[in-house]
């Protein structure tokens, strides 16, 4: 096994010895940096050449633009830390490549965090709202039942497009049901979605409320982003887009930058903060085809933003579909869409381009509603 994973490490090698010629350390950064930071754009240059081959040593689970100890921009490199060959794949790699530390991190495999009956958080983000609700609460597909289990996750957020309001959440959340199954359905527009979710009503749909029908946009798994949307019901969900603890959002959107102050709204852990810890991510993660079904495929997902989550205290099974956005006071601007994540990371996709497929599929311009 070690051999193996000395050949691709000379791969690495091979490769950074290529390029040596456009990878410039640019001195000490300070404070957030965005991707336009010369010395962040010299770690993702290394990372751009050198990730194919590090996601093909046993256990790497992928690699971002992070920080080292020093708080310098650093190539981090994922590694599962429950797999047979970590202690090796960790001692391949070298501390620092052309100039550019190398830092592995270790962590369970990034999954997606759609729930199941069960979990924690604040009873306001689970329970039923009165009329017309605010989102960041649980909530999902209405026959999310199948194989002895029913699932959910949290209606993150509300966009617009051509006039049109839609809540916005995962794949994972309202549509990755794709096959017959434990439930014999396959999720198809028109669906209702429904507040809370079936895992905060007992599995029993009829203990919720329909808020908006599904309209299917299948971003997964040929698109780059996890996301789904739900056209509103009228008078069921806030035209203004409130947020639970969170409010009313900009209707601007921002990039996000290492160091970040970010907040998020979801089912399970409620209300927390955290900071962006890496950029231009790339991650695997594994998706069922129903609810507690079987592997429905594995995608590779590129540019992504990771933020830290130790102990799963900033995102946690159920929270999937909650929207990533600065830690400002009032009116804050969505960042990203979080879908999955480990104990010591969460996983957003970039909100730009999650708006941008929506609109493209949809034949218009997606935004955030807010001012």
């Amino acid at each position: 096994m070690f051999s193996r994973i000395r050949l691709a490490l000379l791969a690495v090698y091979a490769i950074c010895i290529a390029i040596a010629a456009t990878v410039v350390w640019a001195g000490p950064p300070a404070g957030i940096l965005d991707q336009t930071h010369a010395s962040v754009k010299a770690v993702m240059a290394l990372q751009s050449a050198v990730t194919p081959d590090l996601m093909k040593l046993p256990d790497v689970l992928g690699s971002a633009v992070g920080l080292d100890d020093a708080g310098q921009p650093a190539l981090v490199v994922f590694v599962n830390r429950d797999g047979a060959s970590r202690a090796d794949v960790v001692r391949a790699l070298p501390p620092a490549l052309r100039g550019i530390a190398v830092r592995a991190e270790l962590t369970d495999a990034f999954r997606a965090f759609a729930g199941k009956p069960g979990g924690g958080g604040g009873v306001s983000h689970r329970a039923g709202q009165g009329l017309p609700i605010q989102l960041g609460t649980s909530g999902g597909w209405s026959f999310d039942l199948a194989n002895g289990y029913c699932c959910g996750g949290t209606l993150g957020s509300l966009i617009q497009v051509n006039g049109v309001q839609f809540i916005l959440s995962n794949y994972h959340v309202l549509e990755s049901d794709i096959v017959g199954g434990g439930n014999n359905l396959v999720a198809s527009t028109g669906n209702p979605v429904i507040q809370p979710g079936l895992i905060d009503v007992g599995c029993n749909a009829n203990n919720a409320q329909a808020v908006g029908t599904l309209v299917k946009i299948n971003s997964l798994p040929n698109s780059n982003v996890d996301a789904s949307i739900a056209q509103i019901t009228e008078g069921m969900v806030r035209s203004d887009g409130a947020i639970l603890e969170i409010g009313p959002l900009s209707s601007q959107t921002t990039a996000a930058s290492l160091n970040q102050g970010v907040k998020k709204s979801g089912r399970t852990t409620g209300l927390t903060r955290s900071k962006v810890t890496g950029l231009n991510a790339t991650i695997r993660v594994t998706y069922e085809n129903e609810c507690a079904g079987t592997t429905a495929f594995t995608k590779t997902f590129t540019g992504q933003i990771v933020i830290s989550n130790s102990g799963s205290k900033f995102l946690n099974s159920g929270d999937s579909g909650s929207l990533l956005v600065e830690d400002v006071s009032t009116r804050p601007r969505a960042a990203g869409l979080l879908y999955a994540g480990s104990s010591t990371s969460a996983i957003a996709n970039p909100i730009g381009e999650v708006l941008q497929y929506i609109g493209a599929t949809l034949g218009g311009t997606a935004t955030m509603v807010g001012n």
